[in-house]
């Protein structure tokens, strides 16, 4: 288990700022204590809390500008601000939210709303931080945290882990702005076949550069995998140079001058069964992920797109 989350209460009001405190530490989190801006900035620079839950109206430095200076600095900015305040009015909250709080509450508030907002924070906070910047999909966390959620559920479930063959070719033939473009069409195919596939949800996480990996049911694997496939084939044609196109390679020229042919991309799969209900279940989600992978290097050694299988608990297909 980690350590808990540092929040940081600021308000001028002793009575107010104890209580939060309290009831922040009831439920686990590690809370420190300042009654104006300039006493928060320096905790601030000292601590590096997790959140901050802040008072809008507080002499000298108050809120609103205690919120402006926090994200000024590139430092402090992706810290998440809880405004407090006694203003209702839309038109304040407007303000709030754009001198950069991510939430706020207003006075007098409930102690489980006040909880219930700063853990909804603390989770958006830590999501949006696990986002690929490129693709805007989870990374590794929150994959990790899907297939512990899967495995507790009590289901069998399915690990895909989705890689593009050839890849490099296209980042020396082209360069990397084109190559990222192949990874944005390949996030966008998973991303249809995910919706396609329907119920129950499948889940969609990047786990870095050309590298994707899918959490569905095993009878949503084969469906999932053709609409993939077919989608991803269709936009990486049209990304190569029309002549490359066409001839169906690529030129890629060697350090010592040696010109070699690599083929257009294609996709490797590989893909592990999680079984929740079988003898010698895997519901460790980093072995699960360990034999999807073993599975794409098993596929990388076939020509064209190929999905390998993990037979040993493939079941259901």
């Amino acid at each position: 288990m980690g350590e808990p989350d540092t929040i940081l209460v600021v308000d001028d009001d002793v009575d107010i700022a104890r209580f939060i405190e309290v009831n922040l530490k009831l439920e686990g989190y590690r809370v420190l204590l300042a009654h104006d801006g300039a006493t928060a900035l320096q905790l601030v620079e000292e601590h590096m809390p997790a959140l901050a839950v802040v008072d809008w109206m507080m002499p000298q430095l108050d809120g609103l500008e205690l919120t402006r200076r926090l994200r000024a600095d590139p430092m402090t900015a992706p810290i998440p601000v809880i405004l407090l305040t006694a203003r209702g009015q839309t038109a304040d909250k407007v303000i709030g939210l754009q001198a950069g709080a991510d939430d706020y509450l207003v006075k007098p508030f409930d102690t489980l709303e006040l909880v219930a907002r700063v853990r909804s924070t603390l989770r958006r906070n830590q999501e949006n931080r696990e986002v690929s910047p490129l693709t805007g999909l989870p990374g590794n966390s929150r994959i990790l945290r899907e297939i512990t959620d899967r495995a507790r559920a009590g289901a069998d479930y399915a690990v895909s882990h989705v890689d593009i063959d050839r890849f490099k070719a296209v980042n020396d033939v082209y360069g990397f702005a084109r190559g990222d473009e192949f990874i944005t069409a390949l996030a966008r195919a998973l991303h249809r076949a995910v919706v396609e596939v329907g119920l129950p949800p499948a889940f969609l996480g990047h786990i870095g550069g050309d590298d994707f990996l899918v959490v569905c049911s095993p009878e949503q694997l084969k469906p999932l995998h053709t609409k993939a496939i077919l989608e991803f084939q269709a936009a990486s044609d049209a990304l190569y140079d029309p002549a490359d196109a066409e001839r169906g390679f690529v030129e890629v020229v060697q350090r010592n001058g040696e010109v070699q042919q690599a083929n257009l991309v294609t996709l490797s799969i590989g893909v592990a069964i999680g079984q929740t209900g079988a003898t010698g279940q895997l519901t460790d989600p980093r072995e699960v992920i360990s034999i999807a992978t073993d599975m794409k290097s098993v596929a990388k050694k076939h020509n064209g797109n190929y999905v390998a299988v993990d037979r040993r608990s493939a079941v259901h297909l």
